[in-house]
């Protein structure tokens, strides 16, 4: 669908589709297995090196200087085979436009047009909290040396990966936040071991406690809220496209199995109950890929309404996908609990990328209050 209507971004297509088809699709159940199994270190690296790490930064930045429909393609057929890169893309890709948002070019410069390896490209942030909408994150004080950052931050996405971390910080109890560059090896940080959540268990979190730890203001003091809701607006077709590489490849497994797989002499396909759930299956991928297209072309045309767009084109694709991947496993049966295949994987998956960039309720709220000039009110 994105194609259909930018054949530039075919090139990228065929590329993702390339790398999850190598690189992913035989290996999923065993890149899940993280952290009790290894971390998939060799894959994380080819992404890196194909440019997957900076699809939106500019080139002088060491990015491929993309559009976020570029960033869409390649997360859709990356999130096929396995969403758990496609987080990390993701939540990358987060950090580095709240960066430029911020007007904070020198401190990206500074990051990645430096970088030579996959980890030192990488920068933490944690992905699945709209700060606005929450009390537990550092506090910050400024003095003659600069500035400092103080008390405990849960689930950092990358923060055992990556050697930098964007970090959200108040400066006294709730009010307005700042977004300060750390250093994820400076003195005074601890680190838990990583977490082990519902789903994109190879995309993993740690909780981190800084203890007067040396950071650099991103942007101005206090605007930290103003940079992550702009950032997050794009972001959040980014998380839709996810969601809708994640139906994608529910329904292309379940209509293998049913093609495949026999009862009461005829192929499970042609049992009338099987076929309408792989029907509506299908109904809700077209419907993702077609709010995904649509928020990617209001983004391009720069609306009025476009920030509503995105917001809502992502609500609905994950409440779509959740429906999808609970039909996929139905179409497996009792296979489709088993991690022998990838449904119950897809299942788990769904429900972690649907919390990207803050609760479901939270972002529902938001967006009336927006709509309704309410902006702020009750947070």
């Amino acid at each position: 669908m994105l194609t259909s209507f930018n054949s530039d971004l075919k090139p990228f297509e065929d590329l993702a589709q390339s790398f999850a088809a190598k690189e992913l699709s035989k290996k999923t159940e065993e890149y899940d297995r993280y952290p009790f199994g290894d971390f998939f270190e060799d894959v994380l690296s080819k992404a890196y090196e194909v440019g997957f790490l900076g699809v939106m930064l500019p080139e002088e930045f060491g990015g491929i200087g993309g559009n976020i429909g570029t960033l869409c393609v390649i997360l859709d057929n990356i999130c096929r085979a396995d969403s758990s890169l496609g987080g990390i893309l993701f939540t990358n890709a987060l950090a580095q436009e709240i960066l430029l948002t911020a007007h904070a070019e020198w401190l990206a410069k500074g990051i990645f047009a430096k970088a030579t390896t996959a980890r030192e490209f990488l920068v933490a942030f944690p992905s699945y909290t709209d700060p606005s909408h929450s009390d537990e994150i550092p506090g910050f004080s400024k003095s003659r040396k600069g500035y400092t950052l103080t008390g405990k931050l849960e689930f950092l996405v990358l923060g055992g990966l990556a050697g930098k971390a964007v970090i959200p910080a108040r400066n006294g109890k709730g009010g307005a936040w700042s977004l300060f560059l750390a250093d994820l090896s400076a003195k005074g940080i601890s680190k838990s071991d990583p977490i082990f959540s519902i789903g994109l268990h190879a995309c993993p979190a740690i909780d981190v406690d800084f203890r007067g730890v040396g950071a650099e203001l991103i942007g101005e003091e206090g605007k930290g809220g103003e940079y992550f809701a702009q950032a997050s607006l794009k972001m959040h077709v980014a998380a839709a496209a996810m969601n809708a590489g994640i139906m994608k490849g529910s329904l292309s497994e379940a209509l293998a199995y049913a093609k495949e797989r026999s009862q009461g002499g005829r192929e499970i396909i042609k049992w009338t109950e099987v076929s309408m759930l792989l029907a509506g299956m299908a109904v809700k991928a077209d419907v993702a890929e077609m709010c995904v297209a649509q928020a990617c072309r209001a983004l391009d045309l720069d609306g009025a309404a476009w920030g509503s767009h995105c917001i809502a084109a992502g609500l609905h694709v994950h409440e779509l996908a959740c429906e999808a991947v609970t039909d996929g496993v139905q179409v497996l049966g009792g296979n489709g609990y088993m991690k022998d295949y990838g449904q119950e994987k897809r299942f788990r998956d769904a429900r972690q990328v649907q919390a990207l960039l803050g609760s479901p309720p939270m972002k529902k709220l938001d967006l009336i209050r927006d709509l309704a000039g309410l902006a702020g009110s009750g947070r």
